[in-house]
This record gives C-alpha cells, structure tokens and sequence, in this order.
C-alpha cells in the first residue's frame, strides 16, 4: 500500500494551492456571485474527475473561488448544469444522493481530524466532524453543526423542471472562524497561515444509478477522505 500510495502520488503530482485574498467588505451571502466584492477573487482552475487527468474531462464545468476577513471564509461556486435539480429538504440528510457540492476542510493540517459540508441546490446543507479517516476506523460526528453558517443559492434557470435548459447553479457560503470550537481550538489564520481544502461535485447520470465525482485537487482514488491529496488553501494579507 505505501508503495501504491507513493507511486499514485507522484503520477498526480503535488496537491493543488490557492492564495485566499482578504475582503475588502463583509459579502451579503444572497447566492449571487457576481456582485463587486467577488470581483478580485481569483478563480480556481476548472474541476476534473477525481481520479485526475488520467479520466475524461467533466462534461459540465465547476470552478470555486475564496475570501477571508476576520470572522469568515467565503466560498462562492459555480457549476455549470443544464438541469438543476434537488429532492433533499431536511438538514443532515445524506445530501450527495442528490446532486451536491462539497467542501472538504482541514483547519489544523498536522492532526488526522478534519470538517465537511455538504449542499444541494435546494440550500440544504450536512455537516460533519471527523477525528481520522474512514480508512482508520473514523466514525463520522454528525452532531457537529457549523453555528454563525450562511449559505445561499442562485439557479440560473428553473430548479426541478426538466423541460427547459438551465445554465447552472452558484453557491455562496460564509463559514465562521469560530465554527470549529465545540471540537477543537483552530487558532484564528493570519496572512501566512495554512489549511488543507478540497472540493467535490457530486453528479448523478440521469436515469441511471450512476455517479461522476469531480474535483478541485485529484485524489487519485474515488475517496475524498484522503486528506493528505487535498489541496492548499493559503491566507494571504493582500486584497488584490
């Protein structure tokens, strides 16, 4: 296994980075991406499948871009999507049985504990606290709720109407600095300090029982919990 882990890790390359500018205002979490104080924000590259390069190319395009200020880290996603859909209404439900995005959050890079939330395009969200992976006999703390969280929408298009073409759908989120408190003591980042993040899109084939995961950093295996294949998230001191 290790020396399959070391020869999938090179055949990837390094885990992606992402310099996380400040903000120059508090962003109103109303789901639209596009408004000014997005606008210095760079885009992350484009989503590919999980396994990386070595896989077509996703047939839809996902792309994510970062803020920080002294309280939050925002999120704000695109994915491109000609039929928005979503069944899920209740809070903690098993959100990648619909299509979903994900954010995978590693606060204190050095411990095997780590964050992930999970939404659908009807803003229901599950949240959840790991304190090592699956593969170490991990048991998922579902109790763990992101308190101070906002998240929000947009569908470009109609949700659930098949019969029309839609663009997509974005979603915005502000995660408090705080929310990691009730498990752990994350030191508040500074400019210089780093994290470990990823993304996943979960994408169901319609019609059938069948499902792409598409991603920000590659894991190499269809896993997300492989932190050490996630990305680096770097909080910068700069705004532009």
């Amino acid at each position: 296994m290790i020396a399959f882990t070391a020869a999938l890790a090179a055949a990837l390359g390094a885990p992606l980075s992402y310099e996380c500018l400040r903000a120059q205002s508090p962003i109103q979490v109303d789901g639209n991406i596009n408004d000014p104080a997005w606008r210095n924000a760079p885009w992350t590259s484009d989503f590919i499948d999980i396994k990386g390069d070595s896989k077509p190319r996703p047939k839809y395009r996902t792309r994510v871009k970062m803020l920080w200020d002294d309280h939050y880290l925002y999120i704000a996603a695109e994915l491109e999507e000609p039929d928005v859909k979503a069944t899920l209404t209740q809070r903690d439900s098993v959100i990648f049985k619909d299509n979903d995005f994900e954010v995978f959050l590693k606060p204190l890079p050095a411990t095997k504990s780590y964050y992930e939330f999970e939404i659908n395009a009807l803003n229901t969200g599950w949240d959840l606290f790991l304190p090592k992976p699956y593969s170490e006999d991990g048991k998922a703390d579902n109790s763990w709720d992101i308190e101070g969280l906002k998240t929000a929408i947009g569908v470009q298009g109609t949700l659930n109407n098949p019969r029309d073409k839609d663009q997509g759908w974005t979603v915005e989120m502000a995660i408090p600095l705080t929310a990691f408190a009730s498990r752990q003591q994350v030191p508040q980042p500074t400019a210089g300090t780093s994290w470990r993040i990823n993304f996943s899109r979960v994408q169901w084939t319609a019609g059938k029982k069948k499902e792409d995961n598409w991603v920000w950093s590659p894991q190499g295996v269809v896993n997300m919990h492989v932190p050490q294949r996630w990305g680096f998230l770097h909080f910068s001191g700069k705004s532009r």
